[in-house]
């Protein structure tokens, strides 16, 4: 449905909020719901006794099997949702997913075959004002987005920019 053009990579590696290395820091300065963009971000959220509403998970970190010890703790009994999403893309699969979690009272956890990396624009551009997006920032830690206007109206822009039907995929989220 989209994908990310070579010329847009950089715009995803400066953080879009404040990094945090302390889950129990971080959690203190979250809204809510909590929308988990990755496998450690989320073992980390749960260790520090919080169960993000929505957590995207692809079993990986850097590419890389998770290990045992995170896979563990991210074997919950929560509603689970299957998709297939390439690398560098966003999938209708994704898409639909996202919002359909988000509407969900109770948690639920995004299982993806492929790549989860570019899941927090469409959180953020779907989730409620008030939310948290929380990803993983390699080598640095756990970025905390407040869902605010002003986010929403970046990783929008950020959506816009990504090769595809732009509409479609707002519409796949459940956002006009």
């Amino acid at each position: 449905m989209l994908t990310l053009p070579d010329d847009l990579r950089n715009a995803f590696r400066d953080p879009m909020g404040p990094v945090h290395t302390d889950a129990e820091r971080l959690l203190s300065a979250a809204g809510d719901p909590v929308v988990a963009v990755g496998d450690v971000v989320t073992y980390h959220l749960r260790v520090a006794g919080r169960d993000p509403d929505v957590a995207v998970i692809d079993g990986k970190t850097e590419r890389e099997a998770v290990g045992a010890e995170i896979a563990t703790v991210l074997d919950g009994g929560n509603r689970r949702i299957e998709v297939d999403n390439e690398p560098a893309t966003l999938s209708r699969a994704m898409l639909s997913a996202l919002g359909e979690a988000l509407a969900d009272p109770d948690p639920v956890v995004i299982h993806v075959t492929g790549e989860e990396d570019l899941a927090t624009v469409p959180a953020i551009v779907a989730a409620p004002e008030g939310a948290s997006v929380v990803y993983g920032q390699p080598g640095e830690g756990m970025v905390l987005v407040e869902v605010t206007a002003e986010a929403r109206a970046e990783a929008r822009d950020l959506l816009g920019r990504l090769d595809g039907d732009t509409a479609a995929a707002l519409s796949a989220l459940g956002v006009e």
